[in-house]
């Protein structure tokens, strides 16, 4: 499998914070845990800059104050994400993720058509300092970094595929990193992709499509399901 070794030349460029309004659609909601589908163009927490305090975690906690962050997704992603409630759930939550017993699965549309069909990405990453957030392989300081893809469908019409992706880490941007660097950037990605796959979608098209768990009172095993909006 090659790996791309394509530096970029120019630091991305700033990114209009426009979110979609509107409460988040909550998919299930106890007394421990809440399940929500996250829309592309919110930021899962604040960011640093007061333009930047609205996002998921704001909006949810209006409705429940005690709802907690215990993972993300990007802003330009889609899709399941889960608050624990309270500092117990958070904990118990928390330590779920360390241990790899959330699974997740996303759904892309990436350039091209990967060969082999199925396969592992086992590459280290690290943020590219001078063109922060973008991140990057490093095969030296790199933590490592392990996703599984399969092959969905392939379109020849246009030469793009729909890959189902499950990473078993959980760096930043490790999905999108991980399928530029393979040769198969993701349509509409505005910090790794090339101009015409980047300009390809009007999105990142990239979202989270199942979520499970087992509940972190009861033991007994969750499963959600999200369909890509693309």
């Amino acid at each position: 499998m090659a790996v791309s070794t394509r530096q970029f030349a120019e630091p991305p460029q700033p990114i209009v914070y426009s979110p979609p309004p509107g409460m988040p659609p909550v998919r299930y909601v106890d007394d421990a845990l809440i399940v929500v589908d996250k829309p592309a163009g919110l930021l899962s927490v604040p960011g640093r800059s007061p333009e930047h305090a609205d996002c998921l975690a704001s909006r949810i906690q209006a409705a429940f104050p005690d709802a907690r962050i215990v993972h993300r997704l990007d802003m330009a992603t889609s899709g399941l994400l889960l608050m624990a409630r309270g500092a117990e759930m958070e904990r118990r939550l928390s330590i779920a993720f360390q241990k790899r017993q959330v699974d997740k699965e996303y759904l892309a549309v990436v350039a091209g058509r990967p060969q082999p069909e199925r396969g592992e990405i086992r590459l280290p990453l690290m943020t590219d300092w001078p063109n922060r957030p973008r991140q990057k392989v490093d095969r030296e300081a790199g933590k490592a970094s392990f996703t599984e893809y399969a092959l969905a469908a392939y379109h020849p019409a246009d030469d793009t595929s729909r890959v189902t992706l499950i990473p078993h880490t959980g760096r930043s941007h490790q999905l999108r990193v991980h399928m530029q660097a393979i040769g198969h950037p993701i349509l509409g990605d505005e910090l790794y992709a090339d101009p015409a796959h980047r300009m390809a979608a009007a999105r990142l098209l990239l979202h989270a499509t199942s979520l499970g768990l087992a509940h972190p009172r009861t033991g007994l095993r969750l499963s959600f399901e999200s369909p890509a909006p693309f």
